[in-house]
């Protein structure tokens, strides 16, 4: 699908820019390619074909397949914790796929709620499965175009709230030290955190979007 692909030269560019300190916007430029390919794995795991985008082809002894592995496996485990939470995103939040104002505007507000309380690890990957879960629901429901608009709006989200917390961080292959040092069940916690967040929003944003939508 078009909206998915890059060109390997692109993914080179930044793949490269791991090594070394990220400005913002290649940080925003990196959030949205882990995106593409967060998107891109869930749609395969609910089986709806698609063609595998160029960038998100192995790159031996880069960092940018490593934190995308790692993103998806925190991925995996909250959707292990909470199964239906990443489901039918679009039905839980009440709103309309023919919109793009709508789904905007209803992921932001998502995006706003999770990280009230701070940034974590656990939180981003929640923002990501959010997206990829919004993403299939988008292509499920005839709107595959739609898609391009989450990961662009995903990658404005990080340019506002998130960029200054990443470069305090050395930027997104920081996630790799998350994964390795932490105890897991001390991880298990704040991935439990980031669910409940996201839980608890959606029965609050239910309300404020069901009178407009």
């Amino acid at each position: 699908m078009e909206v998915l692909r890059r060109s390997s030269v692109f993914a080179a560019e930044v793949m490269e820019v791991f090594d070394r300190s990220p400005t913002d916007k290649e940080l925003v430029s990196q959030a949205k390619v882990l995106c593409r390919d967060y998107i891109h794995s869930r749609l395969i795991r609910v089986g709806i074909g698609w063609s595998k985008p160029e960038y998100s082809a192995p790159f031996p002894g880069g960092k940018l397949a490593e934190v995308s592995s790692i993103l998806l496996r925190l991925g995996d485990e909250l959707e292990h914790i909470r199964p239906n939470l990443y489901r039918n995103i679009a039905r839980q939040l009440n709103i309309s796929l023919h919109s793009e104002t709508v789904v905007t505007d209803a992921f932001l507000a998502v995006g706003a709620q999770i990280f009230t309380a701070g940034i974590t690890w656990g939180k981003v990957a929640s923002l990501y499965a959010v997206a990829a879960g919004l993403a299939v629901d988008c292509v499920r429901h005839a709107q595959p175009a739609m898609v391009h608009t989450i990961v662009d709006c995903l990658g404005e989200f990080v340019r506002k709230t998130l960029v200054t917390w990443l470069k305090r961080r050395g930027g997104w292959a920081d996630i790799t030290k998350c994964v390795v040092n932490t105890d897991p069940s001390l991880r298990s916690h704040w991935l439990v955190a980031a669910v409940c967040s996201f839980g608890h929003f959606l029965k609050a944003i239910f309300f404020v979007l069901l009178p407009e939508r």
